[in-house]
């Protein structure tokens, strides 16, 4: 009768264990589970957020050319104005010295500069005495 109890005691001791392990078992199974389904959450934020990322990258790509084709129509144009402003004084410069009296001035100034008196100006130059006094002012006053 003893071995009759002791195999209960047994039987029962094994039925408790094994009750105890599926207990564990099923916890660690549960726990998994809510593992799983935390990390397939982050997985589909950080997804979304890749995205988000990817089609604000495209936008950014997109505004980056634009500017860049609006930086070179600039250059372009600037670069035409140079010119231009190159030939304007290029023009200027060849119609000074083509001008007879524009000579005749650059040189009074050029001798007022070089401390000439109002009497050499009008001899030298040929100008009436009010145009080499009206030089001789402007050349005093800068």
């Amino acid at each position: 009768m003893v071995d009759v109890v002791n195999n209960n005691l047994v039987l029962l001791f094994v039925a408790m264990a094994s009750g105890v392990l599926s207990l564990v078992c099923l916890g660690f199974v549960f726990v998994l589970l809510k593992k799983a389904q935390q990390s397939h959450i982050k997985h589909n934020k950080l997804h979304a957020h890749i995205q988000d990322t990817e089609n604000q990258t495209a936008i950014l790509r997109s505004e980056i050319a634009e500017v860049r084709s609006g930086l070179l129509s600039i250059g372009q144009r600037l670069i035409a104005c140079e010119n231009y402003a190159k030939d304007l004084a290029q023009q200027q410069a060849a119609q000074k010295y083509d001008d007879p009296d524009a000579r005749i001035y650059s040189r009074a100034v050029k001798m007022v500069e070089l401390g000439a008196d109002i009497e050499e100006v009008m001899r030298e130059c040929e100008l009436p005495r009010a145009e080499a006094e009206l030089l001789m002012s402007l050349h005093n006053k800068s």
